[in-house]
């Protein structure tokens, strides 16, 4: 098992957190920042990290991996590779993620649903609702790194490689606004 320390330190190796003032996806501003994309570029990291989730969830008859684009694609492709199974991804169509590229799921499938990220759990809620809607099973919630400290509750078994309490603050509570930092930058994928 990866222990938490090696985990991070992954990550740090590839330049993936980031130290500055940040704007997330869900509005809030951090002065850390997760870059996975930036571990993901690493095969051989990627392996390492995805195994770990896939050993996780290893007894819960996983039938498919499904992820959010952008930052799920490569997690639930390598997720799924290591469990044997297929791995699609859900991309936003007029705002709202669903299955393109002639995905499919099937009722009474048991999907784990992966991401890089989590700080809200905004993408991956909206990928499970996917799953729920196409009829199928979410057997759980496997991330690569919670940036919530453990707060964001799924409602299914949900496991992360790291779990860090990364503060993120509403804009108009950011300390590093009022201290009249550089407006914060969004290094996401939908900047």
């Amino acid at each position: 098992m990866l222990t938490p320390r090696e985990a991070e330190d992954i990550f740090s190796r590839s330049g993936a957190l980031l130290q500055g003032h940040f704007l997330l996806t869900s509005g809030r501003h951090s002065d850390r920042y997760m870059q996975c994309a930036q571990v993901l570029k690493h095969p051989d990291s990627t392996e390492v990290l995805a195994r770990e989730l896939a050993a996780r969830f290893r007894d819960d008859r996983v039938d498919l991996v499904v992820g959010p684009a952008m930052g799920g694609i490569i997690v639930a492709y390598e997720v799924a590779r290591q469990l044997g199974v297929p791995g699609i991804f859900c991309e936003r169509e007029q705002g709202q993620m669903a299955l393109r590229r002639g995905f499919r799921i099937t009722p009474g499938q048991r999907v784990l649903v992966v991401e890089d990220v989590v700080t809200t759990g905004g993408s991956v809620r909206e990928v499970m609702d996917v799953v729920r809607t196409a009829g199928a099973e979410v057997v759980g919630v496997g991330v690569l790194v919670d940036r919530s400290g453990g707060a964001v509750d799924f409602g299914v078994k949900t496991e992360a490689v790291l779990v860090m309490d990364i503060a993120s603050w509403a804009p108009e509570e950011c300390p590093l606004c009022a201290a009249g930092a550089a407006p914060p930058v969004k290094p996401g994928s939908r900047a």
